[in-house]
């Protein structure tokens, strides 16, 4: 009787397995990203070209800045390309004697993304602070066009329509730094890469 009821139950086990949700074979799985590496060519390219400028500093000159924001010509400009690690560029901004701003290029799970830190001189985050967005796939190894993500239209008034594009030239004579929303030219900044600066 023992003997019967062990068949029974290992029939019913069986049966059981076999109708069950079977499990995916583990090649089928998404290979994660590892960190440091772009799912697109053009924008590990960019991150790489963007890289060669590490341990530098350049001097910039306003191109234009719209009548929506006073304008620069009269502070110096200089960004430095302070931090270059294989998942992340980080270039300060200053203009004049305000440090507060930071260009952020970073590695997020496979996908080039810019963002701006703001900071009070103590250091605690501004309330409109580490807004962008992820690059398009228009760009180029020289160019990236970053939209504005659904956090900046959250964080900044109307900031849903930026667009950032990131330019260096492909003779490394320029880097250039444009903002512009819903089509409108807001901010244009270039950086002369042919005469790093010893600060």
């Amino acid at each position: 009787m023992k003997t019967q009821t062990v068949i029974t139950a290992a029939i019913f086990l069986f049966f059981l397995s076999a109708c069950g949700p079977r499990q995916q074979p583990v090649e089928d799985a998404p290979e994660p990203v590892a960190a440091g590496a772009f799912i697109s060519e053009t924008h590990q390219a960019f991150f790489n070209n963007l890289s060669r400028l590490c341990g530098q500093s350049f001097e910039g000159e306003q191109i234009y800045r719209s009548h929506h924001a006073s304008g620069w010509e009269a502070y110096d400009m200089v960004m430095h390309v302070s931090l270059c690690e294989e998942d992340r560029i980080h270039i300060p901004f200053h203009v004049g004697e305000d440090t507060s701003r930071t260009w952020m290029f970073l590695s997020d799970q496979g996908m080039l993304r810019l963002r701006h830190d703001h900071r009070y001189p103590d250091g605690t985050p501004e309330e409109e602070s580490l807004y962008g967005g992820y690059a398009d796939e228009s760009g180029t190894a020289f160019v990236q066009h970053f939209p504005a993500d659904e956090y900046t239209a959250g964080v900044i008034d109307g900031g849903g329509g930026n667009v950032w594009t990131i330019r260096i030239d492909e003779e490394f004579t320029t880097f250039t730094y444009r903002l512009e929303r819903d089509g409108e030219k807001r901010m244009r900044v270039d950086f002369d890469l042919t005469r790093p600066l010893n600060r």
